[in-house]
């Protein structure tokens, strides 16, 4: 029956929705892919940690206190920060604090331009807006992050002979190691792009199909998104760039010489 609201949706229909995370569990088995464990603990995680999220933006929503939200977005930023650097599998010391600090003032940029000159929410830290950006802000960036970072770590070790040719050439050790960075840099901003790419002719993007769902007109939800998407590029680029510029500082001794990452 036609709708303008969001359908409501039981906790007996999510149980129906997971026969198709059984099925694939099924064909991993069949296989012999391994993958069935992985699948169930995915499963698992993705049902507590939503419905914990959900019960936690309820009490967040309703006190509207301005530490509240930077309190919860500050520990949004760490876990980001930190599954960045998981992903990564290389690191050096410092690397979580480098990390942090790229994200932490991308994202905080981004959020503040959005919230004070784009939407002027009142007041501009109105959890309702900045923490559903944020996540999504967030989750996009730290893929950017760790690609970089990795391509940046291994390009090092790889790249390391012609890097120290560059050197005793006479270059300084920011020339010599400036094809890494840019190489990295790109890396890191393929997936944005070909994310930007496809929107709307291969793909409809998660918050313009949340909003279509939950009644929002169309035309409107298309101009969400296309905001959503500038943000989350122009978020994950200063982030990246950040962690590659860090990276490759940390990978210089005082001496000009080459670290090695640790896998």
């Amino acid at each position: 029956m036609p709708t303008d609201g969001p359908i409501t949706i039981t906790w007996i229909d999510l149980a129906l929705c997971s026969s198709l995370l059984l099925a694939n569990g099924a064909v991993s088995m069949w296989l012999g892919l391994g993958l069935g464990r992985k699948l169930l603990i995915a499963g698992l995680r993705t049902v507590v940690q939503l419905s914990l999220l959900g019960l936690v933006l309820v009490h967040v929503f309703e006190a509207g206190n301005v530490w509240l939200v930077v309190v919860m977005g500050t520990l949004m930023i760490l876990m980001a920060s930190y599954e960045a650097v998981k992903r990564a599998g290389r690191r050096y010391r410092g690397v979580h604090r480098d990390v942090f600090t790229s994200l932490l003032l991308s994202a905080s940029a981004s959020m503040l331009f959005v919230s004070l000159l784009v939407l002027q929410t009142d007041p501009w830290w109105a959890p309702r807006y900045l923490i559903p950006l944020l996540g999504m802000v967030l989750g996009n960036s730290l893929t950017g992050v760790s690609i970089g970072l990795e391509r940046c770590l291994s390009s090092f070790d790889e790249d390391r002979p012609a890097i120290e040719l560059w050197i005793a050439a006479g270059a300084h050790p920011w020339e010599a190691a400036r094809p890494t960075a840019a190489r990295s840099l790109r890396s890191g901003l393929i997936p944005i792009l070909n994310a930007m790419s496809v929107a709307g002719m291969v793909t409809i993007p998660g918050m313009m199909t949340g909003q279509i769902l939950g009644g929002t007109e169309p035309g409107m939800a298309a101009r969400y998104q296309i905001l959503v998407m500038f943000l989350i590029a122009g978020a994950t680029a200063a982030g990246t760039t950040g962690v590659v510029l860090l990276a490759v500082r940390a990978m210089f001794d005082e001496g000009g010489r080459i670290k090695r990452s640790v896998s």
